[in-house]
């Protein structure tokens, strides 16, 4: 029997071979145009506006929490907190040097951000599902109502030389309304993301840390008359 030879030159010129490709990953999502996010050639004015827009925004969302939770766990950011966290230091730090019962400026600002610290961490051993910057994030926006209260209390003994005991009820009950919806616009976003048979555990920490920053606010306002 004859042997045939086959050419191989031949088979190589009628069969193409690529060799160019993408590597790609099986189930992953398709990658978007580079262009269509790149921030780095936007002007800083639009930036700055569009970051300012978004925090708005989740001060809204702990203004109304059964609306829009989703958006503050998804896009999280520490530009809201941050304010929120300098604004409450300054508005309760002591008004002069004699005014040794206030707390100063580092003192607030620690206490916040330690305490949302301990909580997240509390949050993150009982077997949370939220991320450690989430979790910091929501609770430093849910500070706003009791930013809003402090502003009030902050309000109410400067348009008033003596403070009688109604004034103080109206404070008192200012902070708690404050107290309440923090802690309330807190769980609303965070109460899901903890086991079921561990929720109790899981909301006193929170519990805890705006009464603490509650009796900072009216035990402040009230030393100062």
């Amino acid at each position: 029997m004859a042997a045939t030879s086959v050419d191989v030159s031949d088979v190589t010129d009628q069969v193409p071979l690529d060799v160019e490709g993408d590597i790609t990953v099986p189930g992953a999502p398709p990658e978007e145009d580079e262009d269509d996010f790149s921030t780095l050639d936007e002007p800083v004015k639009e930036t700055i506006l569009r970051d300012l827009k978004a925090v708005g925004k989740k001060f809204v969302h702990v203004l109304n929490p059964l609306k829009g939770s989703r958006s503050l766990l998804r896009e999280w950011d520490l530009w809201g907190p941050l304010v929120l966290c300098v604004m409450v230091a300054l508005l309760l730090q002591g008004d002069n040097a004699a005014d040794t019962g206030a707390p100063q400026f580092a003192e607030v600002f620690v206490i916040l951000w330690v305490g949302a610290v301990v909580v997240t961490l509390n949050s993150q051993l009982l077997g949370g599902q939220l991320s450690f910057f989430q979790s910091v994030c929501v609770l430093g926006y849910c500070v706003l109502p009791l930013s809003i209260a402090l502003i009030v209390c902050r309000i109410i003994l400067a348009a008033s030389a003596t403070q009688t005991i109604v004034l103080f009820a109206i404070r008192f009950v200012t902070v708690l309304l404050g107290f309440a919806w923090s802690t309330f616009a807190a769980m609303a976003f965070l109460g899901d993301s903890q086991p079921v048979n561990r929720k109790a555990l899981a909301v006193y920490p929170i519990f805890l840390f705006y009464f603490i920053i509650s009796w900072m606010i009216i035990s402040h306002t009230h030393s100062d008359t």
